[in-house]
This record gives C-alpha cells, structure tokens and sequence, in this order.
C-alpha cells in the first residue's frame, strides 16, 4: 500500500492518482531543464552563482537518472513525464560536444600541464607529456630547479626553451621575443609571476603563444571566490588583444571552464573545439577542464587528456591547424 493509500485511509481523503504524485519532484525538474538553457543568464551578484553553475553545468544531466529513480520511488508518472524535459534540455545543449566527430590532425600539436609544484616525478610526468609527440609544452608550477629537471628530460626532442616565473615553454622549434606579461590582479606583489609570451618560429612563419596560469578560484564563506582570476583573466585578454602576430595560442591553466562567462573576455577572443568533455581536474576524479589550448587566427581540432602523473592536474594535448599548412 502507497503511502497515499494509507494517508487516504486515515483521513478519508481520495488517494492521489500517478498523474497527481511527485509534483515537487516534477517542479525540479522544470528547474533543472531551466538552469540548462538558460545558464548564461544566472547572475553573478550572488557569491558568482552563475559561475559555479556553468562550472558544472554537464553535471546537472545527473538530475535525469536520479528523477527517474525519485519518480519511480514516488510512482509518479507526472514526475517521470518531466524527467524529459531536462533530458532534452541536456541533449540541446551538450549535443555538439558528445557526437562523435572525426578530428583534423592538425600540424602543430601542444601539451599544456599543470606540473604541480609538489610532484617530484619529473622523469614519469615528462615521459606522459613526450608520449603525445608534441611539437610544444607549456608547462605551469614550475620552479627554477624543477624547469631545468624537465629541460633535461625533454631533451633533443624539445630543445629550445623559456621560462618565466611559474610557467614555461618547451618547443620542437626556435623560441624568440621571450616576455613577461603581466596579469596580476591588483593588490598582488611582483613574486606573483605566472604568464609567459614567446614567438614560435618555423621556418618564415610565426605564432604567438601565451603560457598562462591564472589565480585558483576557491567555495568559500562568500560564495565561488573567483574574483582574482576573473581580474587576471581581463589583463590576459588586453594582452591578447593587443598581440599584432595574426596566429596566437593561449595555453595554460585558466582555472575555469571555457562556459563560464567571467572569461569571456578572454574566451570572445579565440576558438576551442566543441567536442568532447575533457575533464582535467582534480586528477583523481576530474569533474572540470580547467586547463586548456586555445587559438586565435588557428583552428584547434582536437583537445584530449592524456594518463595521470604525479600532478593533481591530467595533461591536455591539443592538435591544431595553423596557416603553416
């Protein structure tokens, strides 16, 4: 006997029929195939709310089983009814990313790592990175000893180099025009010094690359705490914007998803692949991207993560098609 039956028995009441059950449920429902469609338009005002949905915002789908489950509980068709709406709601917005699309190979292909300043592994972490066959790394949480470890590992296979702070890069091609861009928030001293431009050089073509690692962004006491990285993120993109070489490759840890409108201003100036989801973060189960390979006046066809090192990061390598072709 449902637990209608028995409160009908009790108080006399008609038991509510299968269409008029878990109508709370369904209301969640409704609200869940909302917050999908309409994520652009969640304000920030409120502790970033909106960027900690768009965070997760895949992870919202998880509403659709655990519905069906609640409904099924509840037996309420009303409630498995509106399970559907965000299912399509998911489908709508994720399709691009989960159809299966056959990538260009690309003739530039890069790594990006955040190494991690604890991981002592330099040896393993450089073998995963190499086993991709990359043309460039750009490598975040490094410190003087550990780059010259990772110099050392990467050989003849990536002998040119620089580094800056935090952040490098190594590269199968000539490395020129080594700068230091800074993209500290205000209030943040000198010692903070986490972005990196260098000209790629290939015979008499040229690509720009940013190497970047913006601040963390930390659930705290005020909401989704990402007020430092979304003032890093603006310096980055002046930076980009300003940069005269028509080819530029931002790469780096961003510490936030490409969906998440702070970065806009930052993510309105260069393209990613649309397909795929793949999560970097934190390595022992990524539920994010959060590092990534971007490209202006380049295509990029392919972003995967490669197998874990000793970082609480996985590796991304990015396959991109640039006007060397």
């Amino acid at each position: 006997m449902t637990v209608d039956a028995k409160h009908a028995i009790h108080t006399g009441a008609p038991a509510k029929t299968a269409w008029q059950r878990g109508r709370l449920l369904a209301l969640g429902s409704v609200a869940v195939a909302v917050l999908l469609v309409a994520h652009d338009f969640v304000p920030n005002r409120w502790g970033n709310l909106g960027s900690l949905v768009q965070s997760f915002l895949p992870w919202l789908g998880l509403a659709v089983p655990l519905g069906i489950l609640a409904a099924l509980l509840r037996r309420s068709a009303l409630a498995i009814l509106a399970v559907l709406l965000p299912l399509a709601a998911w489908i709508w917005v994720f399709l691009p990313q989960v159809r299966p699309v056959v990538p260009e190979p690309g003739d530039l292909t890069v790594v990006q790592h955040n190494v991690s300043d604890v991981n002592t592994d330099v040896t393993g972490t450089a073998a995963v990175l190499l086993a991709a066959k990359p043309d460039v790394v750009t490598l975040t949480e490094v410190s003087d000893a550990t780059a010259e470890q990772y110099t050392q590992a990467f050989g003849d296979v990536l002998p040119h180099h620089e580094t800056q702070g935090t952040v490098g890069v190594w590269s199968r091609y000539p490395l020129k025009g080594a700068t230091a861009v800074d993209i500290r928030p205000e209030g943040i001293d000198a010692s903070w010094d986490r972005c990196l431009r260098v000209v790629i050089q290939r015979e008499e073509a040229a690509v720009a690359l940013f190497a970047a690692h913006l601040p963390s962004v930390r659930l705290g006491s005020g909401g989704f705490e990402t007020e430092l990285r979304n003032a890093s993120a603006l310096q980055l993109a002046d930076a980009v914007n300003a940069e005269q070489h028509d080819t530029v490759i931002v790469s780096g840890d961003l510490n936030g998803v490409l969906a998440d409108g702070a970065l806009a201003p930052l993510t309105n100036l260069v393209t990613a692949p649309t397909t795929g989801f793949e999560f970097t973060y934190p390595e022992v189960f990524p539920v994010a991207q959060i590092d990534h390979v971007l490209a202006r006046g380049a295509t990029v066809t392919e972003v995967r993560a490669l197998d874990t090192t000793g970082s609480d990061h996985l590796p991304v390598v990015a396959h991109i098609d640039t006007p060397w072709s």
